[in-house]
């Protein structure tokens, strides 16, 4: 029996290998210090635990959600979109509830393209979009993101052929690896971009609650017309801890929403009514469980960075999310240096090949353990004198 040819063209994944070699370092027996993952290490605050327990407990939640989920959950994330960002959502029209964000990125492209169009994707970026592209049998070129320009896309670049060939377009701010993020301007830009060109735009906002320095991540959606041009999707996981829980959302333009809708009907029942009522708690109840999440984060990346100047290892200081994207040392590639750091320090970090042509010079750090453990590895690798 052979594979589909889909399924063969599929891109290897680029995280599997790192896993392998932290798995076999560990078997060793030595002390590994995992800064190459981008998994959540804290649990889920203790008041969405229970609510899922609770709803568990309740034997309507047994049987099958609706087909595009529980009212409950999309009028909760309406609700949160106007509280934490002054978007006006409508609920029944403007929501589609998803089995995690990944599984909405993957899938756009199957609800929006056809076969040979062509989508734009970011560079560096997260490896998982290329995914979508291919099952969908669509095209896709990426676009730079530079350290120049702040790691945003220079839309006066893009050729005329991409302008006039495009349909779709992701973007993904506080960005997964630079840390970076974009601004009202940035998305104003955007939206008129769009606009101008017939293009789509999907924003990946995973990491929309975690921002640095007293400013909160924008939401592409707040722009003027954005709702005409896109949607973004997003994700409990990065701002609850509920990675494992498999549960996130779009938000936006009505015609896309109902294409996610139409899929997602010939593919699922939706998700165990449980945890969409956890979730919906999650989004609607005490925020203070995120603001110390981000305050712990941004104390991370201090303690990283300030240990990183001491040792000489200079890099831009991340604005969002919990990465951090850092510089290799000459006489290095990405994937070299990773692999030195992961010899000599027993330190893991990402290669920034794996996220893009434009990702390679760079590693990718999670500030995923805690100040202890990322000034241990700093001081590690300063060992080492390669700065």
């Amino acid at each position: 029996m052979e594979l589909s040819h889909r399924l063969k063209q599929l891109p290897q994944q680029f995280f599997a290998s790192l896993v392998q070699k932290v798995a076999a370092a560990k078997l060793e027996g030595r002390d590994v210090i995992n800064l190459g993952q981008g998994n959540p290490d804290q649990p889920t605050p203790a008041h969405i635990v229970q609510s899922l327990q609770q709803a568990a407990e309740d034997p309507m939640t047994h049987k099958y959600s609706p087909f595009r989920g529980i009212n409950e959950l999309k009028k909760a994330a309406a609700s949160f979109y106007a509280r934490e960002y002054g978007v006006e959502i409508e609920p029944e029209k403007e929501v589609a509830i998803l089995f995690g964000a990944k599984a909405g990125l993957v899938e756009i492209p199957l609800c929006l393209l056809n076969e040979g169009d062509l989508m734009l994707l970011p560079d560096p970026g997260y490896p998982d979009y290329e995914s979508g592209a291919v099952l969908a049998n669509v095209k896709y070129e990426t676009f730079p993101l530079k350290e120049a320009n702040q790691f945003l896309p220079d839309y006066s670049q893009f050729t005329e052929k991409q302008k006039k060939d495009a349909r779709l377009l992701f973007l993904n701010y506080p960005n997964n690896p630079t840390g970076a993020t974009a601004d009202s301007t940035f998305f104003e830009e955007t939206v008129a971009f769009a606009k101008e060109n017939n293009i789509t735009i999907l924003h990946d906002f995973a990491y929309g609650a975690i921002g640095f320095d007293g400013k909160k991540p924008e939401s592409f959606l707040a722009t003027a017309g954005a709702k005409d041009v896109g949607i973004e999707m997003y994700t409990l996981s990065k701002t609850y801890n509920m990675a494992g829980w498999r549960i996130g959302f779009a938000v936006g333009n009505e015609q896309i929403i109902e294409a996610i809708n139409l899929l997602q009907d010939h593919m699922y029942v939706s998700l165990f009514p449980a945890i969409q009522k956890a979730a919906a708690d999650a989004l609607n109840g005490d925020q203070t469980s995120v603001d110390e999440l981000v305050a712990r984060y941004e104390r991370r990346r201090n303690a990283f960075m300030n240990a990183c100047e001491k040792v000489g290892w200079h890099g831009k200081s991340p604005s969002g999310s919990f990465f951090a994207w850092m510089p290799v040392p000459e006489g290095y590639n990405s994937e070299e240096f990773a692999d030195y750091l992961l010899e000599k320090a027993d330190v893991a970090v990402a290669a920034g090949k794996g996220f893009g042509t434009f990702g390679e010079g760079y590693v990718r750090v999670g500030l995923l353990v805690d100040e202890e453990r990322l000034i241990e590895a700093v001081e590690r690798i300063g060992q080492l004198k390669l700065f």
